[in-house]
């Protein structure tokens, strides 16, 4: 079971951040495709990346504000993070299906983020 948690842990903290950052590299610098399997993988991008500011600015706001045990706002924030991370591997495994630039970034930052979120949330 440790040895599980600590998986968790490096995917959650670790890897979602690194793969997030090569992903919007990697956008920026290999020229881009047109094409609606591109398009789904920015999208999915674009939801994990909503899905990880979330997790920044709950994790800002928790220093500032306490949150108490079974929080109702904090549960809402699970669900919204789990429900964006969610909506990027969908879009992204969408956009697998042909070369492009974020085709295997998108759906594995999602995965990446479904990870954090579950491990947050089993913390509560």
């Amino acid at each position: 079971m440790q040895v599980m948690f600590v998986i968790l842990i490096a995917i959650g903290y670790l890897a979602s951040p690194i793969v997030l950052v090569w992903g919007w590299t990697r956008w920026a610098l290999v020229p881009k495709l047109h094409t609606a399997t591109s398009t789904l993988s920015l999208i999915g991008l674009i939801l994990a990346t909503a899905s990880a500011l979330l997790a920044v600015a709950t994790m800002a706001y928790a220093q500032i504000h306490r949150f108490p045990y079974y929080d109702p706002l904090l549960l809402r924030i699970f669900r919204w993070g789990g429900l964006l991370s969610l909506g990027g591997i969908v879009f992204g495994i969408g956009g697998v299906w042909r070369p492009n630039s974020l085709r295997w970034h998108a759906p594995a930052s999602a995965v990446c983020m479904l990870t954090f979120w579950i491990m947050v949330a089993s913390m509560e």
